[in-house]
């Protein structure tokens, strides 16, 4: 008998691991791991520096400093017309940690947890650790559309939950208007909590402002809206983030919260409250930096003869391997392109538990011009290796 808890035992490397390590061994351009390569914000640095100068560098409330928490609330009233009050809001170490409380505090074993596939990997690892069942609903590319017969066959007596994360990572789909109001809808019908993980929220590129599911009709006292500063800012090593929810559910999760990481870095987040009340064009810079990337790669890949599919947040562009005339499963083209092409990439089959496409593969795109430029060429030369090796 093992010593160690078996959803770790048999846990395998995850897929960011793998092909990071890949990455890093044949020295390769990295477009697989999600992460900005510029300089961050020299404002914000200045920010945590004065903070870890002048300000307290003790133990900070178990629930966050009511600076951040309230700046928070007023981001959200300004961005996305909510009312969300500090008692609310629980800042926590990165949105993986929101996450792990939340399920920590609102999953009985036995539970059945509604998850939407393609997924981020820690979902359904972090469910069965407390004891819930994952029921995946998978989405279908290209337009990865929530279907409502689909989801009611998902729901049970035993689901208890469901997990939303819209906008979606890998694929950058934003949930519509009507899908949102299925998904309600659903909720409400069978007595449901949306643990809904918006950290793309604020990093979208179709010209709209993010609708949460907390705005529709009946839901404000069902869902755990979790938020990410590293996504924001493109500070993904801050690992300060944050959840809100109804006063009770709050309170809640903030006792599990308060024995998993306890608190996050004070001088952290003094910045991140501090950056949070920036007006909006403080953040156009970046967000025109980051939809110049992704427009470059995009136009160097249909350019190559990718075919990229639609995408309106994240920091990731997909491809259709099979509509780019690449007869490789995603997998294999992920692993030859790092070692051969010197680009690592991430499958997208990888993000899905049983059965899922087979042809989708994940770029990031949150890079300087040369290096997506070479990344793209790399990956040209690639397809043409491919294409003569078929034709052989």
């Amino acid at each position: 008998m093992s010593r160690v808890h078996p959803v770790y035992d048999a846990m395998a490397p995850t897929i960011f691991e793998h092909m990071s390590g890949l990455a890093m061994a044949h020295g390769a351009i990295n477009l697989g791991q999600g992460f900005p390569d510029e300089p961050p914000s020299p404002d914000m640095i200045k920010a945590a520096a004065r903070a870890l100068r002048e300000k307290s560098n003790q133990y900070p409330p178990a629930f966050g400093l009511a600076e951040l928490r309230d700046a928070i609330g007023r981001f959200y009233a300004r961005r996305q017309g909510l009312d969300i009050a500090r008692e609310q809001v629980i800042v926590t170490s990165g949105a993986t940690e929101a996450l792990a409380a939340s399920l920590l505090a609102l999953v009985r074993p036995g539970d059945e947890i509604i998850l939407f596939q393609p997924a981020y990997d820690s979902y359904a690892p972090m469910i069965r650790r407390v004891g819930g069942t994952p029921v995946s609903v998978g989405l279908q590319p290209p337009h990865w559309r929530y279907e409502a017969d689909a989801l009611e066959r998902a729901i049970t007596p035993r689901t208890r939950l469901l997990m939303l994360n819209d906008p979606l990572n890998p694929v950058g789909k934003v949930a519509s208007d009507a899908e949102r109001a299925l998904i309600a809808d659903a909720c409400r019908r069978h007595d449901l909590i949306a643990i809904c993980d918006e950290v793309w929220e604020d990093v979208r590129f179709d010209d709209a402002p993010h609708r949460s599911l907390w705005t529709q009709p009946g839901m404000e006292a069902r869902v755990v809206k979790i938020g990410s500063a590293g996504k924001i800012f493109g500070l993904t090593g801050w690992k300060t983030g944050w959840l809100c929810a109804a006063p009770d559910l709050a309170r809640t999760i903030g006792r599990a919260h308060q024995f998993l990481t306890f608190t996050t870095p004070p001088a952290l987040q003094w910045a991140v409250a501090e950056g949070l009340d920036r007006p909006d064009s403080w953040f156009a810079p970046q967000r025109a930096a980051w939809a110049d990337a992704r427009e470059r790669l995009a136009r160097g890949l249909s350019g190559a003869g990718f075919v990229v599919l639609p995408s309106e947040a994240t920091w990731f562009l997909c491809i259709d391997l099979a509509a780019s005339g690449i007869a490789l499963d995603d997998r294999t083209f992920s692993e030859r392109a790092v070692r051969e092409a010197g680009v690592a990439s991430i499958p997208v089959s990888a993000l899905f538990e049983g059965e899922g496409p087979q042809h989708i593969l994940r770029l990031c795109f949150t890079k300087d011009h040369a290096t997506l430029d070479e990344a793209v060429a790399r990956l040209a030369r690639f397809r043409d290796a491919l294409a003569a090796e078929a034709g052989a």
